[in-house]
């Protein structure tokens, strides 16, 4: 039990950061009603000349405007079509709860052609809970940032005995057996998701290409994790929304995205097999994930390998070709991850699998550490290369394991001793592995 004197005490702090807040309020929208023409307030009883909902404020703000969020829950779904900044006025402390509705917030862009749509939004310091499908759905959008959100326990329709995600929009082409995620960027340009906390959802961060390109997107700073049913980010090139755009023929591209300072942890961690800390995949005719980096992130305990790259159906000409080619993994920080299964299977717990059923370039591996995984990297692909180096392995696991015709090029790492590969106490490598000159200690970027 609370002392009384220490929950008086609790109470009266609670008491002066609400006066502080309507005090703020006040200040950004001018009381009375007389507020700027760019800054708008939303308080859940519209005390103060403010908008009772957030969706309200947002159809009454003009393009350019701020609306600011007293603290609250908002039973609501929020979708947005112009140029806003939406800001909780103190974080984490407005909350969208969006149970029985689609998503908590909608930046839709969809009436304009891919890569035209809404663009300069911002999103910050918001919880977003109980959606059916995304906490937080971009779509066709440029130079939107979601800054500061928890977006937690959405995906709420996943049906995850049947696999499927009943009611879910048509133009969600591949996003039935997880409802979206937690974020989901969706024919995304130049967007920045930067100290989000994504948890409790199917899966946390999707990036995929649906409705038209996400290219050039930022993904940094997150704490992903505990997402049970997918992986904590995904960047995966889709089937086209031809109820949208009937026209498109082949997927649009998930391209130079880059994936820096996250945590994702213990995500796909509910089904055998369900999801990897990073997940790159370019699965089906046409589809192309390519040019995405993956650096300085720490990848723990994820029920898949803490990056996985897959490509499931390769079809050659006259089809255009899949591509998963040119994507790089540098830095990162790999510990306790899951092996992977199915077709891409791996024996046991990896760190990084690279697989693909046609051909393999440009993909580079660098100067990232391993620790509690018994094959650090793994590469699959009938042709190709993987480079790999200045990669600090761990002491009696695989290495490098290539498993398919194509070699690995793995000069230049440190193998746990300056035995190099193979030798007592070291990694060892298995298949066509180049691995001789090897690094006598191990690498650091800042000698």
């Amino acid at each position: 039990m609370i002392p009384k004197s220490e929950s008086n005490s609790n109470c009266n702090r609670n008491r002066s950061r609400l006066v502080f807040a309507a005090a703020l309020v006040l200040s950004l929208c001018g009381a009375c009603g007389v507020a700027s023409a760019a800054t708008l307030c939303v308080t859940p009883n519209g005390a103060f000349g403010c908008q009772k909902t957030i969706s309200a404020a947002v159809a009454a703000a003009p393009a350019g405007a701020t609306i600011v969020v007293g603290p609250g829950t908002y039973k609501e779904m929020v979708t947005i079509t112009k140029s806003v900044s939406l800001v909780s006025l103190v974080p984490l402390r407005a909350t969208i709860d969006a149970k029985g509705l689609a998503n908590g917030i909608f930046i839709n862009g969809m009436s304009a052609a891919p890569g035209t749509g809404v663009a300069n939004v911002v999103v910050s310091g918001f919880t977003v809970e109980n959606a059916n499908f995304e906490g937080i759905l971009v779509a066709n959008a440029n130079n939107v940032t979601l800054t500061a959100n928890h977006v937690t326990d959405n995906d709420k329709s996943l049906d995850i005995a049947a696999g499927m995600c009943p009611g879910i929009p048509d133009f969600e082409t591949n996003e039935g057996d997880d409802c979206g995620e937690g974020i989901h960027l969706m024919g995304a340009i130049h967007s920045s998701l930067v100290r989000n906390e994504v948890n409790g959802n199917s899966g946390g961060i999707l990036t995929s290409d649906e409705t038209g390109p996400s290219q050039g997107n930022l993904i940094t700073g997150n704490f992903v994790h505990d997402n049970p049913f997918d992986c904590g980010i995904t960047m995966a090139s889709h089937a086209p929304a031809t109820s949208v755009i009937p026209s498109a023929k082949v997927s649009f591209g998930v391209i130079r995205n880059t994936v820096a300072d996250n945590t994702s942890s213990h995500n796909g961690y509910q089904l055998p097999g369900a999801g990897a800390g990073v997940g790159i995949f370019a699965a089906g005719p046409g589809n192309t994930a390519t040019g995405n980096v993956v650096i300085d992130n720490r990848l723990l305990n994820n029920g898949m390998p803490g990056v996985a790259l897959h490509n499931h159906a390769y079809f050659p000409a006259p089809t255009p070709p899949d591509n998963l080619n040119g994507n790089v993994i540098v830095g990162n920080y790999f510990s306790g991850n899951a092996a992977d299964a199915a077709d891409a299977a791996t024996s046991g717990p990896t760190g990084i699998n690279i697989y693909s059923v046609g051909p393999i370039y440009g993909t580079v591996v660098s100067q990232n550490t391993f620790d509690k995984e018994a094959i650090d990297v793994a590469f699959k692909a009938p042709s190709g290369q993987l480079s790999a180096h200045f990669n600090n392995f761990e002491r009696g696991a695989i290495g490098v394991d290539s498993l398919g015709a194509a070699p690995a090029n793995a000069t230049e790492n440190w193998w746990g001793c300056f035995l190099g590969p193979g030798n007592r106490g070291c990694a060892t490598t298995s298949g066509t592995v180049v691995s001789t000159p090897w690094l006598i200690s191990p690498f650091s970027a800042n000698k």
